[in-house]
């Protein structure tokens, strides 16, 4: 399918701006940046509640719940490389998600890259998820109906935590739900070959996302979901992907990589859209109606 009208208008005023790229712009700034495209991520829902709370170890977490009643939960960890992106940045998805879903939304504004390289952002949204676990009545969720969720770097994330959570067997999780997920620094795949430059996430730009997690060094087997020795017994998976994204491939790899496992995986990719298009619903209308339908999707697997 070719590029969705909303998307080929995107990476045409891209073309004609020329903006510098992530890289060029340096950590501060491209942060400074990423804050600004509040009006591409569309409008959130107002919600009965939206709760600030701080973690013993510093970490802030943000709930979103729109019902009175004790309702499932779903962890959400925000992309961004590792890199940019905090509680704001992904405010509205996380507030679509919670009125579409009916559950609690948790947000965790996890300590960043490349001040707080591997492991550090994979620890503090496992210990937000044991904290909302541990918590769970005061916070008024049920936590033995939990998902983790995630776009890019965050879907990252979402899947170290579920691998991590089996490993140790802390605690349940029903449910994995990754948006076009970073998985693997193999920047060779036909996707990253396709769509290298102009349609948004570059090849280059994840190559420096990767460097500021890593720190500069090579990456560690815990540092890539698709590395881990067993990929058995994981909680079933909802894995979302774009046609026209470099990420295509490695999230499309991991999806068989988890059913040859026996996992339960319902996968899609999104046909003519682009990198962040769940994110950037106030600018592509497929990411609002898919959003959305994902949303519906978690509170009805969390209910089953």
């Amino acid at each position: 399918m070719t590029l969705h009208p909303q998307a080929q208008a995107f990476v045409d005023t891209l073309a004609e701006t020329d903006s510098p790229t992530w890289e060029e712009l340096g950590v501060e700034k491209a942060r400074e940046v990423f804050e600004t495209f509040e009006e591409m991520c569309g409008e959130g829902p107002d919600l009965a509640r939206v709760e600030d709370h701080t973690m013993p170890c510093g970490v802030q977490i943000r709930l979103y719940c729109d019902r009175s009643e004790t309702v499932p939960v779903t962890m959400f960890f925000h992309g961004g490389g590792w890199v940019l992106g905090n509680l704001r940045t992904h405010d509205a998805l996380c507030r679509r998600l919670a009125k579409a879903s009916g559950c609690a939304v948790v947000a965790v504004d996890y300590r960043l890259s490349p001040e707080h390289p591997f492991p550090i952002p994979v620890q503090d949204c496992y210990r937000a998820t044991e904290y909302v676990v541990e918590h769970a009545a005061r916070l008024g969720v049920d936590a033995t109906r939990l998902a983790v969720t995630g776009d890019s770097a965050g879907g990252h994330l979402a899947a170290s935590v579920a691998i991590k959570a089996r490993d140790e067997a802390a605690f349940p999780i029903a449910l994995q739900v990754l948006m076009y997920p970073v998985i693997e620094p193999n920047f060779d795949t036909a996707s990253y070959r396709q769509y290298a430059d102009g349609f948004g996430l570059t090849r280059d730009s994840m190559k420096w996302f990767w460097r500021q997690f890593l720190g500069g060094k090579p990456a560690a087997r815990e540092a890539v979901p698709c590395r881990a020795e067993s990929h058995a017994n994981l909680p079933p998976a909802l894995i979302i992907t774009a046609q026209y994204d470099v990420l295509r491939d490695e999230g499309d790899q991991y999806a068989d990589q988890l059913r040859d496992a026996g996992v339960d995986v319902t996968h899609r990719q999104q046909q003519g859209m682009l990198h962040a298009f769940l994110h950037f619903a106030g600018i592509f209308d497929t990411g609002m109606e898919v959003g959305h339908q994902v949303a519906v999707e978690i509170g009805e697997r969390l209910r089953a």
